[in-house]
């Protein structure tokens, strides 16, 4: 353990540790798995729900790991115990989601407890939750309820549907609530001080090291506090654009298709 360079290795999942197919890879997964047999805590940082990362991190062989999901609302173990939450208050959360938008660009989503709910089928958003099988709800988000809300999000088509929904959302919400985009085309609402930092930070409260003990990879604007607060930040070389002008300095690595995390992971913790 005295050697470790790092306690933990932490990621963001989708265009960070998952493939071009929005799975683990093989080589990820044999990766993730001789890291861990070394002492090193895996910690999956998401803006993905609870049960999805679950089912992925329940298919490796992986004794000691942790989810932060919905950007950091929620904080699990391995075991499904619940660390930490911070959820919108129920009525700040119906009423986000009664903000108007234009329905033929953009859809709205909500996690909610375990549960995923949208205002409308969209199939191919299916293709993200291959491996675990995680699936929405449609439902009518005037007759919904606000319990439990993790985040509301809002996916368009291009990041410009989403840029006067953003400007409305931060006039009218902005002091109650934190607003990041997730990716270029989504745009999430969660309670205020929600971020994967923050979560993180609670989190490792729990364990014998620090947060600079920690190495952390992300590609988006949801991961900036995160990579600035861990001992070393990685950006990924498909990152949002807007991470890479927020970060200059940041060392970028190669790309989520080509497997970069885990090729760098095993450079760093000596596994091959």
């Amino acid at each position: 353990m005295a050697n470790l360079p790092f306690r933990a290795f932490v990621s963001d999942m989708d265009g960070t540790l998952l493939n071009g197919n929005h799975v683990v890879g093989d080589f990820t997964r044999n990766t993730l798995e001789k890291v861990a047999r070394k002492g090193v805590d895996i910690i999956l940082a998401t803006g993905r729900g609870y049960l999805d990362v679950a089912a992925q991190l329940n298919n490796m062989d992986i004794e000691n790991a942790a989810m932060v999901t919905s950007n950091g609302a929620e904080v699990h173990d391995l075991k499904g115990n619940l660390i930490y939450s911070n959820y919108i208050p129920e009525t700040l959360a119906f009423e986000i989601m009664q903000e108007e938008f234009d329905a033929k660009r953009i859809c709205l989503n909500t996690y909610q407890a375990d549960d995923w709910f949208i205002n409308t089928e969209v199939p191919s958003l299916n293709k993200y939750h291959k491996d675990s099988g995680f699936s929405y709800q449609v439902v009518d988000f005037s007759q919904h309820h606000g319990r439990n809300t993790q985040k509301v999000f809002f996916i368009g088509k291009t990041l410009e549907d989403l840029l006067p929904l953003e400007q409305r959302l931060k006039e009218k919400f902005g002091d109650r609530t934190t607003i990041i985009y997730s990716t270029p085309q989504c745009l999430e609402v969660m309670n205020k001080n929600v971020s994967k930092a923050t979560a993180l930070a609670e989190l490792v409260a729990h364990k014998n090291y620090e947060l600079n003990e920690c190495i952390a990879f992300g590609d988006g604007l949801n991961d900036v506090e995160m990579l600035r607060e861990v001992g070393k930040g990685l950006v990924m070389g498909n990152a949002d654009p807007r991470l890479k002008t927020l970060l200059p300095d940041f060392e970028q690595i190669g790309l989520n298709t080509h497997e970069a995390v885990a090729s760098y992971a095993r450079a760093v913790f000596g596994v091959y």
